[in-house]
């Protein structure tokens, strides 16, 4: 592959992306299968929801960063908050639409988007997006931020770490059918990534776009986390 900045590898935030898309359909399927959830309507939803999702991530993008140019349109600029929230408000509609048990729907497609964050993080990494802080630690990586390369916080790495975790925990607890009432795992899940990234934020190399935003959605995030598993336990 080619190189376009320090340390930016042409081709690798598509590339891991779209493996990551692959990776979490197939968890998909081979969870849907497992909780007897039909896998040719469940698949079909989450290709559906994904393209939606990109669509949401890049309007995020643009809404967050106004002074953005649009070139680049399709590959340059995207939010995984844009994607997340926009895939997953297609995926509830269209299950609904088609009558799939909601609740386990969601529980799995939880699981097959936290995968797919694993994979498609290590993109940004490669890529030079969502680069951390500049660091003297040993804990550093060499990296950029397509500008300039130095040694920074590995904060994509991290957040992909944070996604195997969860994506882990998800599908064991919905393998094993501990997952009770069905839809925790879903807002659990949910609940954790958006909390973690949250803790991430300040390592990041960019600036604050809101002053108390981020505190704001640490509460919230952190007590629905808390509401979530206290049901799951006493149920």
């Amino acid at each position: 592959m080619q190189v376009s900045a320090p340390r930016v590898t042409l081709g690798a935030w598509p590339v891991l992306v779209i493996l990551g898309l692959a990776a979490g359909l197939l968890a998909q399927d081979v969870l849907a299968s497992h909780l007897r959830l039909p896998p040719a309507e469940t698949i079909a939803i989450s290709l559906g929801a994904s393209v939606v999702g990109v669509l949401g991530a890049k309007v995020y993008f643009l809404a967050l960063h106004r002074d953005q140019q649009l070139r680049g349109l399709p590959m340059v600029g995207m939010a995984v908050q844009g994607f997340v929230l926009s895939a997953t408000a297609t995926a509830v509609a269209s299950a609904a639409v088609l009558a799939l048990p909601l609740g386990v729907y969601l529980d799995v497609l939880t699981a097959g988007l936290l995968v797919g964050l694993t994979i498609g993080r290590l993109g940004c990494f490669f890529g030079g997006c969502c680069a951390g802080r500049p660091t003297s630690s040993r804990l550093g990586r060499w990296s950029s931020d397509r500008t300039l390369g130095v040694r920074r916080v590995p904060t994509q790495l991290l957040e992909s770490s944070l996604s195997a975790v969860l994506a882990g925990l998800v599908t064991a607890v919905l393998w094993t059918g501990i997952a009770r009432p069905h839809g925790v795992a879903f807002i659990g899940g949910l609940a954790a990534y958006t909390l973690g990234r949250q803790l991430l934020f300040p390592l990041r190399d960019q600036p604050r776009t809101t002053a108390r935003g981020r505190l704001v959605v640490l509460v919230v995030t952190l007590a629905i986390l808390c509401v979530d598993l206290a049901v799951a336990l006493l149920w």
